[in-house]
């Protein structure tokens, strides 16, 4: 402002001295933001988002029904186990945040990587389909704008979205699996998100009585996935084989060993964090070439989840 009063042509009205912003959002992550985001499945895992279960856990004593789970935990092994899990993830040189949230969690809380998925821009926070989890997703979403992750869209109206049921065929591609707890009207929305940052969203079914994408595929490497015979729709294959992946598929087990099995997290290329006690699953990873870390998860898994569901990945290396 001159000494007659008038603010034109300073600073703070586009004058000399104006600085304007000039690098684009994604330029800026890793740096304004905090380093986050994926491009892949398989890129090396540097950062997760957990949730420690703790009292919650009690809600699924009288009725595991209620809470959506399968069987009551004992709640100390519970918490031990997660904070195995968690320490293998350090000794990997993977970042572990927690969501802390405030009060009494919902009982079903650990499952982050339901509640919200990564892009190469920022977070999409989900929206759980069940009355149960509804909520669950505001304590992520606070927790990762506590440790600088952009939000690129929060969803609404009556999408209901679980992260698990996203997945990256590519860094130009996310195929999306509708079904149980992912609706066509999510599956639009993350499509209109994705677009504008230049990515491509396929979106298939899921059988009816499956629970999410991620319990029937995992991509382990640029050429390699695992997949639940029967189970996985048949344009998700054909889409990976377009892109040159080979697929392998679980051997013949009941389902309980092919859910808990299945349900890891893939640490790098070839390189994943599973469940210990399932060496016929083990096996067929192993002959693939892939390199097991394993991690005991027997009390965890009667609450109908494993690593995968348990581990909200924020950060990967980027592919593009």
């Amino acid at each position: 402002m001159d000494s007659t009063g008038n603010s034109f042509d300073s600073a703070a009205y586009g004058g000399p001295g104006w600085q304007g912003r000039t690098r684009s959002h994604r330029e800026e992550i890793g740096d304004l933001w905090a380093a986050s985001g994926i491009d892949s499945e398989y890129g090396r895992l540097r950062s997760v988002l957990l949730h420690r279960p703790g009292g919650e856990l009690a809600a699924a004593l009288e009725d595991p029904n209620s809470v959506q789970m399968l069987e009551p935990l004992d709640i100390g092994r519970a918490g031990e186990q997660h904070d195995a899990m968690a320490e293998a993830y350090r000794r990997d040189g993977v970042e572990v945040h927690y969501v802390d949230p405030a009060g009494q969690p919902t009982p079903n809380q650990m499952f982050c990587a339901d509640l919200f998925v990564m892009t190469p821009e920022g977070a999409i926070v989900a929206r759980p389909a069940s009355t149960v989890r509804a909520g669950e997703e505001r304590w992520v979403a606070r927790r990762l704008a506590d440790i600088g992750v952009p939000i690129l869209r929060t969803l609404t109206g009556t999408a209901v979205f679980e992260g698990a049921d996203l997945m990256w065929l590519d860094p130009g591609t996310a195929m999306v699996g509708m079904g149980l707890r992912t609706n066509e009207e999510a599956a639009a929305q993350i499509a209109s998100a994705l677009d504008e940052v230049g990515i491509e969203t396929l979106a298939v079914d899921l059988p009816y009585g499956t629970m999410h994408f991620m319990g029937m595929l995992r991509i382990v490497d640029r050429d390699l996935a695992v997949a639940w015979p029967r189970r996985t729709p048949f344009s998700t294959v054909r889409a990976l084989e377009e892109r040159g992946y080979r697929v392998i598929w679980l051997p013949a087990e009941d389902d309980a060993t092919l859910n808990r099995g299945l349900n890891f997290v893939t640490l790098g290329p070839r390189r994943i964090l599973m469940l210990a006690g399932y060496d016929t699953v083990q096996r067929v990873y192993e002959s693939a070439g892939i390199e097991c870390v394993t991690v005991d998860g027997s009390e965890l898994v009667k609450a109908a989840g494993a690593i995968g569901c348990l581990t909200g990945v924020v950060r990967r290396d980027p592919l593009a």
